[in-house]
C-alpha cells in the first residue's frame, strides 16, 4: 500500500524542518512544505498521512485569515483522527484549536538556558513515560526554547512533559496528535539564522547560544532524530 502524504506547515521563513526533513529524506518518505497562505489550495485531506505545524513569531490567538485557516485546517486533522505535530506555535494552534487557551507567559523562555543560566530541562510525567513518542528516551532531556506564549489545556488533553519555568512543554490529545512547546529540530545553519533574524535572540550573547549548541549538539540531535522517528512510526510509516 503506497505511503500517504506528509503536510508541513511553516509560519515563517526561517523556521524550517530541519531535523524533521533529514529524517523524512533519508527515509525516501513524500512530503511537502507549505506555507499559512497555501492552506486554501488544500481540496481534500483525505489522502494525507500526517501534519507537521512548525513555529514562528505569530500568535494562535491572531485574528487574521491565516491563523484562522490553520486553526480550521488543524480542527479537520483532529477531527479526522489524522497523525498531527505541533512544535512551538504549532502547540499552540493544536491546544487553541482542541478548545484549550494561549496565554502569555510569566517569563519568556529564549534559547538553551533559564535565567539562572541553567540549561532549560523538561522532565516525562508518568503518561509521558508510558507514550511511544518517547521510547528510547530517558525521562529528563535538554531542550532549545524560543517562546513567550504558553497555553492552558482543555480537559480531554494529557500533559506529557513538564518544564520549570513554562509547565505545560509537551501535549497529546486524541491517539495520534501531539504538541511540543520546545524547539527539537534545530541545525547549526537554522541557528544562525534565527539568531540574525529574531529579536530575542539578538538580546542574548549569540557566541554563547552557538556554544551551547555545539555543546549539547550529540544528546540533542539524537534526541530529535528519535522523537520524530517514534512519531512517524506511531503515524503509520514506520514498523
Amino acid at each position: 500500500m503506497e505511503k500517504k502524504d506528509i503536510l508541513i506547515l511553516k509560519n515563517i521563513f526561517r523556521e524550517g524542518p530541519g531535523l524533521i526533513e533529514d529524517v523524512l529524506m533519508e527515509h525516501n518518505l513524500k512530503h511537502k512544505i507549505i506555507e499559512p497562505d497555501q492552506i486554501t489550495q488544500i481540496k481534500s485531506i483525505e489522502n494525507l498521512g500526517a501534519l507537521i505545524v512548525l513555529g514562528g513569531p505569530n500568535s494562535a490567538n491572531d485574528s487574521d485569515t491565516q491563523m484562522k485557516s490553520e486553526l480550521a485546517l488543524i480542527r479537520k486533522v483532529i477531527n479526522a483522527k489524522i497523525p498531527y505535530l505541533g512544535i512551538c506555535l504549532g502547540l499552540q494552534t493544536l491546544v487553541k484549536a482542541s478548545g484549550g487557551q494561549v496565554v502569555k507567559g510569566e517569563t519568556k523562555e529564549i534559547g538553551f538556558r533559564n535565567h539562572d543560566d541553567e540549561f532549560y530541562k523538561i522532565r516525562l510525567t508518568p503518561q509521558g513515560r508510558r507514550d511511544n513518542l518517547f521510547k528510547n528516551l530517558p525521562d529528563e532531556f535538554t531542550v532549545f526554547q524560543l517562546h513567550g506564549e504558553t497555553v492552558k489545556l482543555p480537559s480531554e488533553m494529557i500533559l506529557l512533559a513538564l518544564g520549570d519555568t513554562c509547565e505545560n512543554q509537551i501535549v497529546k490529545i486524541g491517539a495520534n496528535a501531539y504538541g511540543i512547546q520546545c524547539h527539537f529540530e534545530l541545525k547549526a545553519e537554522m541557528l544562525d539564522l534565527w539568531i540574525e533574524h529574531d529579536e530575542d535572540l539578538q538580546l542574548l550573547d549569540r557566541n554563547k547560544v552557538k556554544s551551547d549548541y555545539q555543546t549539547l549538539h550529540n544528546d540533542y540531535q539524537e534526541t530529535g532524530r528519535q522523537l520524530i522517528s517514534n512519531f512517524l512510526s506511531i503515524a503509520g510509516f514506520f514498523h
